[in-house]
């Protein structure tokens, strides 16, 4: 089944989409945790009654169920149905 040209684009095509969610979430974060390290002040400043920290690590969250919902979004689109073809395929 692994070698299916079927299950191959398939698992193609899901890397195709959280490979760069992926990097661009981890380069998010990364980006967060070097400015709470190197400028501590930019993320005390105050900004609309919290410090920018809060918002940027409430941001965080905010950003992991937006992936998470548009993930699950695209993958009932164009996984699922190709997924549940593959395995009626496989079970006859």
């Amino acid at each position: 089944m692994q070698r299916s040209p079927e299950f191959q684009d398939l698992r193609k095509t899901f890397r195709g989409f959280t490979f760069p969610v992926s990097v661009a979430f981890f380069l998010w974060f990364l980006v967060f945790v070097v400015v709470a390290t190197l400028m501590p002040e930019a993320m005390a400043t105050p900004f609309l009654g919290l410090n920018v920290g809060l918002w940027l690590g409430l941001a965080q969250f905010f950003t992991t169920f937006l992936i998470t919902w548009v993930y699950v979004k695209w993958a009932n689109k164009n996984l699922e149905p190709r997924a549940a073809h593959i395995r009626e395929v496989m079970e006859g």
